[in-house]
């Protein structure tokens, strides 16, 4: 199973937000992830902390298609950003859409001690470097709430190769507070709207 994590806090086009998800996906499931199932959106605060206005955030999970590699998820995924406006120019800066892929079925990539060393990067200089190549799984997934609270939909338990936790377990373990930071997106809210 494929695992991806989707967010936009700009509009692009003056389309909702939610809509630049859900456009987002039926473009992958065009592409040749029919099978993506896509979690309820989440309005969350934006990351880091001031840094722009909320995201709407969801997660997508999908069996990994026959033939298929994380370089070829990867690339599509970027295809898609950029057909809706996504460009790389700050570091957790605002977006229209940002596509992660968090996980491809069990690998480790590039190897285990790549991953162990961005796992364990200092927080600070998280903030400042920026890997050269993928880095799967997701380094950071397992501290952010925004990732897990609707990945717990679609893959709750998904095992991490590496610590062996499953989704749910891993949401467990993040602090309550940051949990209920994670709100479900109502019709009415304005992150559905343009703004």
């Amino acid at each position: 199973m494929l695992l991806i994590a989707l967010g936009a806090n700009l509009p692009f086009a003056d389309a909702p937000l939610a809509q630049t998800l859900h456009s987002a996906v039926e473009m992958l499931r065009q592409a040749g992830l029919s099978d993506l199932r896509l979690s309820p959106l989440y309005a969350t605060p934006c990351f880091p902390p001031g840094a722009g206005p909320d995201y709407v955030n969801a997660a997508a999970a999908a069996p990994i298609p026959p033939g298929w590699d994380a370089a070829r998820t990867l690339a599509l995924l970027h295809r898609v950003e950029a057909e809706f406006g996504r460009t790389r120019e700050t570091r957790w800066g605002m977006r229209t859409l940002d596509l992660d892929l968090i996980a491809f079925g069990a690998t480790v990539a590039p190897d285990p001690a790549t991953f162990a060393a961005w796992h364990d990067l200092d927080p600070a200089r998280q903030r400042v470097e920026t890997p050269d190549r993928l880095i799967l799984p997701h380094p950071r997934m397992q501290d952010r709430a925004f990732v897990l609270v609707p990945l717990h939909d679609v893959a709750p338990d998904w095992v991490h190769p590496v610590s062996g936790q499953t989704v749910a377990a891993m949401l467990a373990a993040v602090p309550a507070a940051d949990r209920a930071e994670v709100r479900p997106l109502s019709p009415d809210s304005a992150l559905v709207k343009p703004v």
